[in-house]
């Protein structure tokens, strides 16, 4: 994490050697802190903040998370049911939908955080949560919201 810190960071070096030595679950901090600097000094301040703060909200709270990225689904569409790959392929989260069968094949594929089982299981409104969204993921920092339209 040091070498990266010193490549992509304008920290200074003290706090940069502090940093290397944590290790463990510290090591995670260290993780975090790179890349709120590394956004930083690509996209702004404002925006390292914000997705800190919807990562945070993500990975720590287990939270919906407004902050992620949405994309609306007519909701005739849903109420009829749509396949699992080829939502997740519509979505984006896959490239096609063979890409998308073997993410739900190899247990990387989650509707709103459970472990999608089948590649043809139906997502319909009934998987709406109280958030009025559909979460999926693909992997562990993948998410995108699906909101009926």
């Amino acid at each position: 994490v040091g070498r990266f810190l010193r490549l992509f960071t304008e920290m200074p070096l003290d706090d940069i050697a502090r940093l290397e030595r944590l290790d463990g679950q510290e090591l995670n901090e260290a993780k975090k802190i790179l890349a709120t600097e590394a956004t930083a000094l690509l996209h702004g301040r404002d925006a390292a903040d914000a997705a800190a703060e919807t990562a945070r909200r993500t990975f720590e709270e287990g939270a919906s998370a407004a902050g992620l990225p949405t994309i609306d689904i007519p909701q005739a569409e849903l109420s009829e049911g749509i396949a699992a790959f080829e939502l997740f392929r519509r979505a984006g989260l896959c490239a096609s939908g063979g890409e998308a069968r073997r993410l739900i094949k190899n247990r990387g594929a989650r509707l709103n955080d459970q472990v999608i089982e089948q590649d043809t299981a139906a997502i319909s409104m009934a998987d709406i949560s109280a958030d009025g969204v559909i979460k999926l993921s693909a992997g562990k920092k993948r998410h995108l919201l699906i909101r009926p339209a």
